[in-house]
């Protein structure tokens, strides 16, 4: 969970050679981090920026630890060393950036000793003494209700609950709701930094949806997906989207 793709890429090219750890997603922001940990109760270890977009690695926790359990949490830093002697009282273990090899092979041999010895209590027990000392956490962003339309002559606004999914076509976003469409000049990406993501989801370059719409998923090759909205609607994931739509499936799976 880092919002430099270099240092995420970094990480998984070091995990490449090790078959008894499994990548099971990257976050670019501290929401998409939460969204990550929050539906993904079955992660085991957390590589965790402490500075990320919208907010840090430690709020990140702070978010989250009403969770049942945590993962194993190791902080991805470039602070001092001095900062660092705080963090590892309450991590599993620290990497400084630019990450090196010889040290992140002793950071996996320190996670696989700590998880033979299931050491969950006392781990848990310190990264709650950690999120005490720190102050409380920004309160979440708030995202638009309505999406503003434009045409000549007339402004008007599309609750993003009615939307169903939204389709991109150059710099055109076409906003799909019960039987109409509206156009918008703007990105997807645009969008969908204004569109809250407990609510849409990314399933493809031009496609977000309304996950309240989903009514059925159907697993195709290579990581993708035929979605069926309420409606009838088809839709189809891609696979550079397939991890997202796998989040979405994961939070109702127990």
């Amino acid at each position: 969970m880092d919002d430099e793709p270099l240092a995420r890429r970094r990480i998984a090219q070091l995990l490449a050679g090790r078959p008894d750890f499994t990548i099971r997603g990257e976050c670019s922001n501290g929401t998409e981090a939460v969204a990550a940990l929050t539906a993904g109760s079955d992660l085991d270890l957390v590589f965790l920026d402490v500075q990320m977009p919208d907010f840090n690695g430690l709020q990140v926790l702070q978010r989250v630890q009403h969770l049942p359990t945590l993962p194993l949490v190791v902080f991805v830093t470039a602070y001092d060393q001095y900062t660092l002697q705080a963090f590892e009282h309450h991590a599993v273990d620290y990497l400084l950036k630019p990450l090196d090899p010889d040290r992140f092979a002793r950071c996996l041999a320190h996670v696989t000793q700590r998880v033979a010895r299931a050491p969950a209590e006392p781990l848990e027990a310190r990264l709650a003494a950690l999120l005490r000392t720190l102050p409380p956490a920004p309160a979440a962003p708030a995202f638009p209700t309505q999406l503003l339309v434009k045409q000549p002559g007339r402004f008007y606004f599309v609750p993003t609950a009615q939307v169903r999914y939204l389709e991109a076509a150059a710099n055109y976003v076409t906003v799909h709701t019960q039987g109409a469409e509206h156009v918008l000049r703007a990105t997807l990406s645009q969008l969908e930094r204004q569109l809250d993501p407990a609510q849409f989801l990314r399933i493809h370059r031009s496609l977000i949806v309304n996950m309240q719409q989903i009514k059925e998923l159907h697993p195709w090759a290579h990581g993708e997906f035929l979605l069926t909205l309420h409606d009838g609607t088809h839709l189809s994931s891609s696979r550079s989207y397939g991890e997202g739509v796998q989040q979405f499936l994961r939070q109702f799976i127990s």
